[in-house]
């Protein structure tokens, strides 16, 4: 039976490509954004002791609610917000669901989104599946800042949502207290939702504070932020993410979850609201992964990559016009297959495919593994 796909033009995410081809070739991946070093120990066992304990079923759709009130305990420590853990938290099967959730529970067919590109290849998708039209605003090149009176120029009365990301996957920027009162004035006299996606708020450089919606009240209150466990704790895998909104949106953004996924996994849930009693691992992180970025930076130095500016997430674009005029992505495929280091090509962020002749790479790896991919670098 032959169907009409609603998504055409849409194939194999570029992260299992760039994954795939990297086992293929039995090369360093430093594509995919995901450690190579393993979760903390403890983190695993509570896992096994809820399993142990006959922690097995279905947990409640919300999430657990130790889990919600411990994550609304932490809001308030860093963000000076008060959150109410029963109507305005969601536990999601990863932030991807999240995102998803939200986006189809405001947007109706004709509504317009703004997204910034290059922007995460799971936005887009779950618009048009809405009914939804993307209104593209590309970040400015390289220092990848929000021209604000672009995104003023793209507003209309059909505008329903813009989604921001910060700090910002895939350039490692992160939003200022100035994009900020640039954001405020623009919401200010319309009903724009805001979609905050914040799954690397705790790895941010340099002493920079992050921006979250939360911090900011008018803007928390039209905003559905989004956060991962997964970036913060090393686990990927587990994909138990989170949603914050006031109730009302929260109500909405629950209908769908309730359908997607019904609930998340309920023994790492809990082994999460234990580990969050500490507060060291998450406070300890940006010091973490800016040493890690320090390291990388350092250790292609002396390669014909140009890095740019990185103040947040775990990646860093690297700039490769000095060692081929070739597009990102053949120059990806052939850095992965004949180099043996893979990254990601950024032009598959960006509707119009727009290519800067940069790549992508991730430096959540152990230190062995930044060494021995740096120095096959320092030989193109």
């Amino acid at each position: 039976m032959q169907i009409q796909s609603k998504l055409p033009n849409v194939g194999t995410t570029i992260f299992t490509v760039m994954s795939q081809l990297a086992a293929e070739h039995r090369a360093i991946n430093l594509s995919q954004g995901f450690p190579d070093f393993e979760a903390p120990t403890a983190l695993i066992e509570r896992v096994s002791h809820h399993m142990r304990q006959g922690m097995n079923q279905y947990a409640p759709m919300q999430g657990v609610p130790l889990l919600r009130e411990r994550i609304a305990r932490k809001v308030q420590a860093l963000y000076q917000a008060r959150i109410e853990p029963e109507t305005e938290i969601t536990v999601t099967a990863g932030a991807t669901e999240a995102l998803y959730a939200a986006i189809t529970a405001v947007v109706r067919p004709g509504d317009e989104v703004i997204v910034l590109e290059p922007a995460y290849d799971s936005y887009v998708p779950a618009i048009q599946l809405s009914g939804g039209v993307p209104r593209f605003v590309p970040l400015t090149f390289p220092d990848y800042r929000v021209d604000w009176d672009r995104v003023r120029d793209t507003l209309t009365s059909r505008t329903r949502m813009i989604i921001l990301n910060s700090p910002h996957n895939p350039t490692g920027t992160v939003l200022t207290a100035d994009d900020i009162t640039a954001l405020e004035a623009i919401s200010a006299h319309s009903d724009l939702f805001i979609l905050s996606d914040e799954v690397y708020e705790h790895i941010i450089f340099d002493g920079q504070p992050h921006q979250s919606m939360l911090r900011h009240p008018v803007l928390a209150a039209r905003s559905f932020v989004v956060s991962s466990f997964g970036k913060t704790y090393h686990t990927t895998g587990w994909k138990i993410g989170y949603c914050i909104a006031p109730a009302s949106l929260s109500a909405e953004l629950r209908k769908i979850h309730q359908f997607l996924t019904f609930t998340a996994n309920t023994p790492v849930q809990l082994a999460y609201a234990d580990f969050m009693k500490e507060t060291g691992h998450y406070e300890a992180l940006a010091e973490f992964y800016q040493n890690k970025r320090n390291l990388f930076r350092g250790l292609v130095r002396e390669s014909r990559f140009k890095p740019l500016p990185c103040t947040g997430t775990y990646f860093q674009m690297l700039d490769y016009s000095a060692i081929t005029d070739e597009p990102d992505i053949a120059f990806a495929r052939r850095l992965t297959t004949a180099y043996g280091v893979a990254a990601i090509p950024p032009s598959v962020f960006y509707h119009d495919g727009r290519d800067h002749k940069t790549l992508r790479f991730c430096f959540a790896k152990q230190d062995q593994t930044l060494d021995q991919a740096a120095a096959i670098l320092c030989r193109l």
